[in-house]
């Protein structure tokens, strides 16, 4: 029959914002393997040292095995890169600057490999950055302001918008970005959720603080911009 479900996850936060664990913890649940290979993709930082640090601080405790791929300093040659992604259970990106992601995996073909290992089961997810990548377009500040960017990987329909609720002027432009046409219908991501998409569809939102949402933002024919909150189920040790 068909081929294994096809996860992305974006991220309101994780280990790099949130000292409960809890989004991880729910991230990891969703993983194809009882102790899943999770691989982290720090790109949009510059490959930041001290952020891989916070990675493994978090995730060596954990129930998995976790790696990093570097990419400025790049050890694996074009063969060796594939056979490790593939390898994964969970590629997990990291936050920074959208743009210079993207253009970085394209030039070192990540991007490619990163589209078989979505079909093929891994379970694609991150924070920022590392979940506007995932989709069409997406609301970012790479360029400095606030603003567009349309050639996303398009694994995700759709745009994104993350920071929804805590960056100024996050919800007017991403708005305004959708009502003017500049970028599809999409999710706008407030700091705490977790949102998983298998096959393209909404599967479950959760959140690790009460009242932080999801959003799915559109334009009507007259280009007025609609926004509805969709339920997110509040995790287990949430106060």
């Amino acid at each position: 029959m068909g081929g294994p479900a096809r996860g992305v996850a974006l991220l309101g936060g994780g280990f790099s914002t949130d000292e409960d664990g809890l989004l991880d913890d729910w991230l990891l649940s969703h993983a194809r393997s009882s102790r899943p290979k999770v691989c982290f993709v720090p790109t949009a930082s510059g490959d930041a040292p001290a952020y891989v640090d916070q990675f493994l601080s978090a995730f060596k405790p954990r129930d998995c095995e976790p790696s990093v791929l570097p990419l400025f300093r790049r050890q694996l040659d074009d063969a060796a890169l594939r056979t490790f992604l593939l390898s994964q259970d969970v590629v997990y990106v990291g936050g920074g600057n959208t743009a210079n992601l993207l253009a970085v995996w394209r030039a070192h073909g990540v991007d490619h490999v990163v589209r078989d290992a979505y079909d093929r089961g891994t379970l694609l997810c991150g924070i920022s950055a590392g979940a506007n990548c995932w989709a069409q377009g997406s609301h970012t500040d790479s360029f400095g302001p606030l603003t567009f960017l349309q050639d996303g990987l398009g694994l995700l329909p759709g745009s994104v918008c993350p920071h929804y609720d805590s960056e100024p002027g996050r919800r007017t432009s991403y708005r305004e970005s959708v009502a003017r046409g500049m970028l599809p219908p999409g999710w706008a991501v407030e700091d705490g959720v977790g949102a998983l998409f298998v096959d393209g569809c909404l599967q479950e939102a959760v959140s690790r603080r009460p009242g932080a949402r999801l959003y799915w933002v559109q334009a009507d024919e007259d280009h007025a911009t609609l926004e509805r909150a969709l339920p997110c189920r509040v995790l287990a040790g949430t106060a």
